[in-house]
């Protein structure tokens, strides 16, 4: 049933996404080939997990989304896009493949690449500012997202991917890593929600926890398929890990299983605490969870 739910919420949403990014994209570009390759890593796929985590929030706190809310809901698939290219590039991972297509610098140069990535960090920011949503949203918004993005978050993150390539973490190190690398824009997605439905602080933190989790997850999940799966299932190159601080490569691939499972059955009782504290219907959010295959 949630698997359905999850489906159905898709189907639903992810071309509202995709046509107002295709549609309101090119708009704030003046460079042709810029424009090219901006367009081509955004419009090249994706779950478009991230905003549509947002969109999930806010529906279970049965809050409207009209284009204001839509215009900030699609920024953070801007900022996700620019930290793939970058994350490509040759200094970084040097990956040919993203999505089952060349990658933006196999494309456009390295050059090209790294100033689309620079233009769609930019671009993310403009669209939180540029709508008529209320200025305290909007200010908790980019606060948020920079913190969520910036050498605090995301980008330490990818610092400490980096630093501590040929060394080996602790567990807890570990996952200190990977809430900044790939947890922090999963949680913003999820504060972002409830701050465009006016959750109180209560319920942004126990939204914040379950945030924190699926980001947790998402990584485990995402390690453990890079040892399982194949390149034309991921559309990516698989086995890129062997000298990183992964999970399986940490605790072995049994463990990083339990280690997911033990990381889902927190998360589905922080939803169960928010149902119980709010009277809220917490599926939807728990129909997300389903995308971690774990049988």
């Amino acid at each position: 049933m949630l698997e359905k739910m999850l489906n159905d919420f898709e189907h639903e949403n992810v071309p509202k996404i995709n046509n107002y990014l295709e549609s309101n994209l090119t708009k704030d570009i003046n460079q042709n080939t810029l424009a090219n390759s901006m367009y081509y890593s955004l419009m090249a796929g994706g779950k478009r997990l991230r905003p549509l985590l947002t969109l999930a929030t806010m529906k279970t706190l049965n809050q409207n989304v009209n284009d204001d809310n839509l215009r900030a809901v699609c920024a953070i698939e801007l900022l996700h896009t620019y930290s793939l290219i970058h994350d490509d590039l040759p200094a970084m991972d040097n990956d040919d493949l993203r999505r089952g297509m060349p990658t933006n610098h196999v494309k456009f140069g390295a050059g090209m690449a790294t100033l689309a990535g620079d233009g769609l960090l930019s671009l993310a920011f403009q669209w939180v500012a540029d709508n008529n949503l209320s200025i305290d949203i909007k200010s908790q918004l980019i606060l948020m997202l920079s913190k969520a993005s910036g050498p605090s978050g995301m980008v330490a993150g990818q610092a400490s991917d980096i630093e501590f390539e040929n060394k080996t973490l602790s567990l807890a190190s570990l996952q200190r890593l990977h809430r900044g690398k790939t947890g922090a824009l999963i949680n913003y997605a999820v504060s972002a929600g409830a701050i465009m439905s006016n959750a109180d602080k209560n319920l942004q933190t126990l939204l914040s926890t379950y945030a924190d989790d699926y980001g947790l997850a998402f990584q485990i999940y995402d390690d453990i398929l890079d040892v399982i799966a194949t390149s034309k299932q991921l559309g990516k190159p698989v086995h890129q890990d062997n000298k990183k601080n992964t999970y399986p490569n940490l605790i072995g691939l049994k463990n990083s299983y339990l280690e997911l499972e033990k990381v889902l059955d927190h998360s589905h009782k922080t939803l169960n605490q928010i149902k119980e504290n709010y009277g809220i219907d917490t599926d939807l959010l728990a129909a997300f969870l389903t995308y971690f295959k774990i049988s």
